[in-house]
């Protein structure tokens, strides 16, 4: 085993493999950007090193960097975690030619399923179910679209090399597939440096479904079953559950068969991952699932799969790139119990789930759930800020339970308890997923998000008493002691000769709530909003407010409702500014301008189109106007930066 391993990652899954090589002895040395100098995960690892500035490209992306430092360190192995280098097979060239280990399959294995379409390729030979479609070399339009009259609309374009739902398209009619294909290709070549693209049949229902597989160097390969990852947005994965609800025995027979023989197909070592697509038209059905694509490395959802099975990853990871065989046989892996993780983002549902950044004044998750078993997968404190650098997870809130109903309450349940305040969070539309009816009786397809997204993301507006909650809040009252009763000991400031009151103001968009605190002294308040009052005492606010910088985050459940404490020597400044104008959703590059100055545009008409975290986002004319000013094309911009200005029309 090794004395010493280097991980070439960040965040929670750099925290999740230290833990788990503490627990085995192992040391770990850590890497960071300049922006992650006073990460978490460098605070617990046993050394660390500093590799570059805050972009990827510049530090955990930099091979040379990384191997560097495990040989600075005397590190024996290195660990790549997820994204950045995991699935790079010239890094892994790199690192066993610089007498390393690297904690994964080998370079050969990588390339053979790095390309989607020639890993389909291979899976045929192998005698895998592949999805029909074209995966040839040829790239030409007419090529492709030819192809795609072929196989039948609709149809989805998607990048070869790379997923997460980057350089992919969905296209229904003809007449769009040039415009489909032209987005997909900038998108893949943006995020994996090569625009090629496949085209395959849309599976009208679809169920995503992934095999864990674990194989070693001695010729073993085994599966750990099933995870179904359909809950996406933006064909991006948010919630997974093992194992997948509804599964027949004799399809989970032949999908996992199936998986097996595609790692013994590229003589497969370490931890890897076999996702299918399931057609679940007519209910999950044991001929009616193919191969999409292997990712060749740990992924995000593994902690699920822990979970059920009882087995440590991380560990057989370790062991297997040590040498060691596989520690269990097929035979002796087990499933018990259900298990869900949802994966809780920086970003606002509301707004299409745009990432967002800020600093997590307040960070609280539970320890315990109603109903089953919480773990909680982070790499950030509370006072850690979310930067535009790097993928804007906060953490990942994993539940187990005896069986889905049981784990589902404990899911809903963690949720309604975790606190997060200082960004925007995705954390009530989890929660409302989880309660979500056909979610909850496992009707569950690739395509339910979005058919319910309105529902799901939804707000109720706050409530008089969360309003009158945050005013006492934001006052100033003083928690009494035990000992004092005094009402004149309520608030900071007070003599006798004023009145036991104060007002708290609260922004709320355009308008201001005023509520006025009455001190009744015992630790009791009145709080009054117009002719409504609320009987208050300091204790009933206690652990459900948190008060940050400028602002009261008062928690109901899932939700946190956020008010602006206004600052009255800045009132004039709020109102400073005019003209209708467009600002940028998040920081990004401005990657087309399809407008012009002077120009006349209509409601809904794209202007222009923002990159950012590898994603593309068209900005369209909220009204009628004409355009007085417009970002440059290619413009790298902040979040709030003016993008387009319209001319005032009298």
């Amino acid at each position: 085993m090794f004395s010493s391993i280097l991980i070439a990652n960040r965040g929670e899954i750099a925290c999740r493999i230290i833990r788990t090589a503490r627990r085995m002895g192992i040391v770990t040395v850590a890497v960071y950007s300049d922006a992650d100098r006073n990460a978490l995960h460098v605070k617990e690892a046993d050394q660390a090193i500093a590799i570059g500035p805050a972009p990827a490209a510049e530090s955990y992306l930099k091979a040379g960097m990384i191997i560097a430092a495990a040989k600075e360190t005397g590190a024996e192995a290195i660990h790549p975690g997820y994204g950045f280098l995991s699935e790079n097979p010239d890094f892994v060239e790199q690192v066993t030619a610089a007498g390393l280990v690297f904690i994964g399959p080998s370079s050969a294995s990588i390339r053979a399923m790095g390309l989607k379409d020639a890993a389909k390729r291979l899976m045929e030979k192998a005698g895998v179910p592949v999805v029909p479609g074209y995966h040839g070399e040829a790239q030409e339009l007419v090529v492709l679209a030819t192809k795609a009259r072929e196989i039948g609309y609709p149809v989805l374009i998607k990048a070869r090399a790379g997923g997460g739902g980057k350089g992919m398209r969905r296209v229904d009619d003809p007449d769009q597939f040039a415009d489909a294909l032209a987005g997909a290709r900038r998108e893949a070549k943006a995020a994996f440096g090569d625009d090629r693209v496949l085209v395959e049949k849309y599976v009208e229902k679809p169920r995503h479904i992934e095999v864990q597989v674990f194989g070693d160097n001695h010729g073993n390969a085994v599966h750990l079953f099933e995870r179904d990852c359909s809950a996406q947005r933006r064909h991006q994965k948010v919630m997974e559950e093992a194992p997948a609800p509804g599964m027949p025995a004799d399809m989970r027979k032949a999908m996992m068969e199936a998986a097996v023989k595609a790692a013994k197909a590229i003589a497969y070592s370490g931890a890897g991952t076999i996702e299918f697509i399931a057609d679940a038209s007519e209910g999950l059905k044991a001929d009616r699932f193919w191969f999409m694509e292997m990712n060749t490395r740990l992924q995000v959802e593994h902690p699920v799969t822990e979970m059920v099975t009882g087995l440590d990853l991380v560990e057989w990871q370790l062991r297997v790139a040590s040498g060691e065989k596989l520690p269990l046989s097929q035979k002796e892996i087990r499933l018990g119990g259900h298990a869900f993780e949802a994966r809780i983002y920086a970003e606002d549902p509301a707004r299409g789930f745009l990432p967002a950044i800020g600093t997590l004044y307040h960070l609280r998750f539970p320890e315990t759930a109603e109903g089953g078993a919480v773990r909680i997968e982070t790499g950030v404190r509370a006072g850690d800020a979310i930067s535009p650098y790097y993928d804007p997870m906060i953490a990942k809130l994993v539940v187990h339970g005896p069986d889905r109903g049981a784990a589902l309450g404990a899911l809903a349940d963690a949720l309604d308890h975790t606190e997060i305040a200082g960004s925007v969070t995705n954390v009530p539309f989890l929660a409302r997923l989880a309660r979500d009816p056909d979610f909850a009786a496992g009707s569950v397809d690739t395509g339910l998000i979005e058919r319910k997204q309105a529902t799901l993301t939804a707000t109720e507006p706050a409530s008089l008493r969360l309003k009158a909650l945050a005013a006492f809040a934001a006052s100033g009252a003083r928690p009494a002691t035990p000992a004092a009763c005094d009402p004149w000991e309520a608030f900071d400031g007070y003599t006798h000769f004023h009145p036991l009151a104060r007002d708290s103001r609260l922004g709320q968009g355009e308008e201001e709530t005023v509520a006025t605190i009455m001190a009744l002294g015992g630790g009791r308040y009145d709080v009054a909003i117009g002719e409504a009052v609320f009987p208050l005492s300091d204790t009933s606010v206690e652990g459900r407010v948190a008060r940050w910088p400028g602002h009261v985050t008062v928690f109901d459940g899932a939700v946190g409702y956020t008010f602006p404490v206004p600052d009255p020597l800045q009132r004039a400044a709020e109102e400073a500014g005019g003209g209708h104008s467009l600002r940028a959703p998040m920081p990004g590059l401005v990657k087309i301008v399809r407008a012009a100055a002077g120009e006349r545009v209509e409601k809904g008409q794209p202007l222009l189109i923002l990159e950012a975290m590898k994603m593309e986002h068209t900005i369209a004319a909220p009204h009628d106007g004409v355009i007085e000013e417009i970002a440059a094309e290619g413009a790298q911009v902040t979040d709030g930066a003016l993008l387009v200005k319209f001319l005032e029309e009298k």
